[in-house]
């Protein structure tokens, strides 16, 4: 974890002394604190209440001849945020205000800080007047005006056979949002061709853009070389990930409306010799469960099983919509609002009313296997878990059952015979002898749901 410090108040945290706003003993024990807490010494003194933020600004302001801003009533030019991307902004406590001739003035919670400064100067390539602002301000404005430009804005998908996003790409848009237009036109061409995955990957001309449909991955053209960091940087703000960050995998989640019906996809970007392959899953809202099991038997067989200890099998091939069916049947077991529904997911794809929703987060070390260790501990009635591939996990959760949990696992099978062909592996006995009720995923319309003893009878 990156250590947040302030260059200014390091150099000058005696001067507070020597003012008599603090006393010696004071700074020592805030410089401690802010080690301890990860703050900078000033955030120390002010939460200790020995100075006010106000009290400190101002000091700062006479000590370095630097002017104080307040933020709270200030008015920026939304123009001169181009000038500052905004995970520098974040990362450097730092925002542009506006710009005259070949000078930008920004507001800075650190003005000493001249990495960050050099940094600004190198990438807005122009002169930098900084003022002085509170921190909690600069990121208060910057959540409030670089959000402004973090959306995708809607699609309409009219009937237009002939739509293709490269008409995007080739207009003469000179405009700021050109970047985000071309990503919904990728979106919308998806969306209008029933693709759920999309790939963007690095070629010698440039970023590769592949649909994946009926696991045949055809190429739709590429985005030029010269545009391609404004679009990786662009497409990660919008999915709320760092776009500073190309060494290690992200995961994020990029939420956009399509006919006024809102649609989530996954993020995930991964690094190659390349550059960065940034893979892009769509999800529909998850419907009622008894829009997608019509049949009141099969239906009466799953509420039943969601009541009772014991496994829910839901299977099928890849994209089958595994995921859609697995969010009905949560969604079908929180409308009594009895049950303590958990999840463990790499990303939440919907909120859903009345569950527990958890996203595993791999860079704080919370993952599957912390996470199945502590999730006891929260007495759940009910559990969802996303990916279980091995034979321990498998064995550990389907221990829950015999402590009277209910247990939704997915689980690939392209058809029928597939699923019986893995299921006669060892590592499955234990798991095949929990199962209550199994939803296979033949097709979109075609949806097969079988009791506890037709599935003892079909697998053993």
């Amino acid at each position: 974890m990156e250590t947040v410090t302030n260059k200014t108040l390091e150099k000058l945290k005696y001067d507070l002394v020597r003012a008599g706003l603090v006393q010696y003993e004071t700074v020592e024990q805030a410089q401690e604190i802010s080690l301890a807490q990860n703050i900078n010494i000033g955030q120390a003194l002010i939460n200790s209440g020995v100075i006010t933020e106000e009290a400190l600004l101002k000091f700062l302001e006479s000590k370095l001849h630097i002017p104080y801003v307040d933020l709270d009533d200030y008015s920026l030019d939304l123009n001169s945020l181009k000038y500052i991307s905004f995970s520098d902004a974040k990362r450097y406590r730092i925002i542009p205000l506006f710009k005259i001739e070949d000078t930008l003035t920004v507001a800075m919670a650190d003005p000493l800080d001249l990495f960050a400064i050099d940094r600004i100067i190198e990438s807005a390539e122009c002169s930098i007047e900084p003022v002085i602002a509170s921190e909690s301000a600069i990121n208060k404005k910057i959540e409030e005006c670089y959000k402004k430009d973090s959306t995708v804005g809607e699609i309409f998908t009219e009937i237009n056979t002939g739509f293709d996003w490269r008409d995007e790409l080739h207009s003469e848009d000179l405009s700021d949002n050109h970047i985000q237009k071309i990503i919904r036109a990728i979106l919308k061409q998806a969306i209008m061709e029933n693709v759920h995955e999309v790939t963007f990957q690095g070629e010698d001309s440039g970023f590769g853009v592949n649909f994946k449909k009926n696991s045949e991955i055809i190429n739709k053209g590429v985005i030029p070389k010269v545009l391609v960091s404004s679009f990786v940087a662009k497409l990660k703000i919008l999915s709320e990930l760092d776009p500073s960050v190309s060494e290690v995998p992200q995961l994020g989640k990029l939420n956009f409306k399509v006919d006024d019906i809102l649609l989530v996809a996954s993020i995930s970007t991964f690094p190659t010799i390349m550059g960065e392959r940034i893979f892009l899953k769509i999800y529909k809202p998850p419907k009622a469960l008894n829009k997608i099991i019509d049949s009141d038997k099969q239906f009466k067989i799953v509420k039943q099983s969601l009541d009772e200890p014991g496994i829910i099998l839901v299977c099928g091939s890849p994209l089958s919509g595994k995921t859609h069916v697995i969010y009905s049947l949560l969604l079908e077991a929180a409308k009594s609002g009895k049950k303590n529904i958990m999840t463990l997911e790499s990303i939440a794809k919907y909120n859903l009313k009345g569950v527990n929703q958890c996203e595993l987060n791999e860079n704080v070390g919370f993952n599957m296997d912390k996470a199945s260790r502590f999730i006891e501990f929260q007495a759940p009635d009910l559990i969802y878990l996303e990916g279980i591939k091995t034979k321990e996990s498998f064995d550990y959760f389907a221990g829950l059952v015999f402590e009277g949990k209910t247990v939704i696992m997915e689980f690939l099978a392209n058809n029928m015979e597939d699923m019986r062909s893995k299921m006669d592996f060892s590592d499955f006995e234990t798991l095949k002898s929990l199962i209550g009720c199994m939803i296979f995923i033949h097709s979109k319309d075609s949806i097969e749901v079988f009791d506890k003893a037709t599935i003892q009878k079909y697998l053993n």
